[in-house]
């Protein structure tokens, strides 16, 4: 096929001692696909980071994005890089978003998957991962694929696909929301919680704690926020995500909100589930929550999380709280079963957010360092073997 695959130049202040390694820029004159692919560093592993398609991608939020995969991987122990990539999308028919996906992977293919493993993100789920392996024509070449697309024979055990329709993400927010509860003396049975986004990650965040006994009070998507204080009904909550509904269309009894109420309701958790810098400059200081975990990839810039931690907020930051679905995607490389990855992201998000908190509050500063340092220690020590 045709098209142009090049490099960049990209802002100094982003090149540091752990990378990018790669950072490609790849576009298809025929359909006008434009397509960003960041390799920040790969000394644990290959690179491995989701594909986005938003309409308003940037090249910036891509490496924000890697970077973010890099120290996650790290921090969880998962013989993994970082890496992160993207398509701006502005929306149409399948037929053409499939021939977006399949360009992308043909002119990246060769960075897959000693390079670069794929995985689903914001805009694509497994049946863009299906197209995009399809293209590639290496079953290797990305994780949360439909769970017969590769079946095959390994050592004696089937290896198959984990569609991250299976919740990992959000099992993982809902173990790392738990150790924190714990930590500040929270009982997470009757904990009021906020979520905002309401995507396969913020659902399950939704399941897994409610059925840990927390009380969802308020969920928000792009089309207006629900509130209860008292919660909501579970089965009209799963009913309404399997139609494929907007939030504001909940049938149980609930307060319908705009979308800038929703951060002004006084909660003992918030999760940010939605996206990129959904917690910003014109909603910050209406925040009353005791908790923030960090569902979504860098819900905010540093600056307004440190800022919020000083205020005496703690906060579970993105590479700690939503490291299920990287976790996930590893049990799938290894041909693990379900129940072998659900086990798996537990102990691993227990142990990580535990060891962060812990040192957190030894040396009195914000998890987000202290998560920093451990993953660039690990990192580094791997460079000088």
């Amino acid at each position: 096929m045709k098209g142009h695959i090049g490099k960049t130049n990209f802002n100094k202040k982003y090149k540091d001692k752990l990378g990018p390694e790669y950072i490609i820029k790849v576009y298809d004159p025929k359909i006008k696909m434009q397509g960003f692919l960041v390799i920040d560093n790969t000394v644990l592993g290959p690179g491995k980071g989701g594909i986005r398609m938003t309409p308003d991608l940037t090249e910036e939020e891509i490496f924000r994005l890697a970077r973010a995969m890099t120290l996650k991987c790290a921090l969880v122990g998962l013989p993994f890089g970082g890496a992160k990539s993207g398509i701006i999308w502005n929306g149409g028919p399948d037929e053409l978003k499939k021939q977006f996906v399949q360009s992308f992977a043909k002119l990246i293919k060769t960075f897959t998957p000693k390079k670069y493993i794929a995985a689903p993100d914001v805009g694509t789920g497994e049946k863009e991962i299906q197209w995009f392996v399809e293209a590639t024509g290496d079953c290797r070449s990305a994780t949360g694929k439909p769970e017969n697309l590769c079946k095959k024979i390994i050592k004696g055990r089937k290896k198959i696909g984990i569609p991250h329709e299976f919740g990992s993400t959000g099992f993982g927010v809902a173990q790392s929301t738990k150790v924190a509860a714990e930590v500040l003396g929270i009982d997470i049975k009757g904990a009021t919680v906020s979520i905002h986004g309401f995507g396969n990650v913020g659902f399950f965040v939704y399941k897994f704690l409610t059925e840990m006994g927390a009380n969802v009070i308020a969920i928000a998507d792009i089309s207006g926020v629900i509130f209860s204080k008292n919660g909501f009904n579970r089965n009209l909550i799963e009913k309404l995500v399997k139609e494929k509904k907007a939030v504001i269309q909940y049938k149980g009894k609930a307060e319908k909100l705009k979308p800038e109420d929703f951060w002004k309701i006084p909660a003992d958790i918030l999760i940010p589930a939605s996206v990129t810098d959904v917690i910003n400059e014109k909603n910050k200081d209406k925040i009353r929550t005791k908790i923030i975990v960090e569902a979504a990839n860098i819900p905010m810039k540093e600056t307004i999380e440190e800022e919020l931690y000083k205020k005496g907020i703690l906060i579970i930051p993105d590479i700690i709280a939503n490291a299920g679905g990287v976790i996930s995607s590893y049990a799938e490389h290894r041909g693990y079963s379900i129940e072998k990855m659900f086990n798996l992201i537990k102990r691993k998000i227990e142990k990580s957010t535990t060891l962060v908190l812990k040192n957190s509050l030894k040396k009195k500063l914000n998890p987000r360092k202290i998560a920093i340092e451990l993953a660039k220690e690990k990192i580094v020590f791997m460079n000088n073997e």
